[in-house]
């Protein structure tokens, strides 16, 4: 489990290494435009119902820590439709994997 730290909190955001993967791009496309935005997340099973919602801003610090050496090959389909969600007026949800459809 990948976890994301934001600001000065010692709190921890815990996402799954595959799918933190893909917000970071995402995350980094849009902090290198200097844009703000909101990231929203339903809360694992095990911290019980709930989602949450932050405010991501350039001038707050970010950490990326995987559990995973190696970065996963990313899924430029799931990477396009977080991109999507990122720019609509409700700011990022994390949503699951967007699974290319097997060719015939």
């Amino acid at each position: 489990m990948a976890t994301l730290r934001y600001g000065d909190s010692r709190a921890a955001i815990h996402i799954e290494d595959r799918a933190l993967a893909h917000l970071k791009v995402v995350i980094a496309t849009k902090l290198r435009r200097n844009e703000s935005f909101t990231l929203s997340w339903k809360h694992p099973e095990v911290d019980g119902p709930g989602r949450s919602t932050i405010w991501i801003h350039p001038s707050i610090p970010l950490w990326f820590t995987f559990d995973e050496p190696e970065p996963p090959q990313l899924n430029g389909k799931w990477i396009e439709q977080l991109m999507h969600s990122v720019n609509s007026t409700g700011g990022i949800m994390l949503i699951d994997e967007v699974l290319e459809a097997p060719e015939d």
